[in-house]
């Protein structure tokens, strides 16, 4: 990452101990289980639930503007430690120059064209 760290460095904070305990992992078949207590990943439906946990994750992702998804991956990935190349290019680009300036937001049926009247914002998924 920019900031020089791994990205698992960064998930967990430079959290030697725990970066430690997962190298020792390396190579070895983990269930999801193992992957939730780690915190290697933060939901691990199950199969009753798998189908609905899915539908709401992608009706949530498309309820979205592209561009504040695009920035906010953006702001993630520049996140933590900080230095000059991610207060320039994560917060600065991500947000002033590219959100808040796209069709998205500001467009004729943009998120902050039509907030607090009761629509529903109109996103174009192609200009991502």
């Amino acid at each position: 990452m920019v900031t020089g760290q791994s990205r698992l460095a960064r998930r967990f904070h430079d959290d030697t101990e725990q970066l430690s305990k997962l190298k020792a992992l390396v190579g070895r078949q983990l269930t999801g289980v193992d992957t939730f207590e780690l915190g290697l990943v933060t939901s691990t439906p199950d199969d009753l639930d798998w189908a609905d946990e899915v539908r709401f994750a992608i009706e949530e992702r498309a309820a979205m503007s592209p561009d504040a998804l695009t920035g906010l991956e953006a702001n993630l990935r520049f996140n933590g430690k900080e230095n000059m190349a991610t207060r320039i290019f994560g917060r600065l680009s991500a947000w002033q120059n590219w959100i808040f300036q796209r069709p998205g937001a500001v467009g004729e049926r943009g998120a902050l064209k039509v907030y607090g009247t009761g629509q529903s914002a109109q996103f174009d998924s192609k200009l991502v």
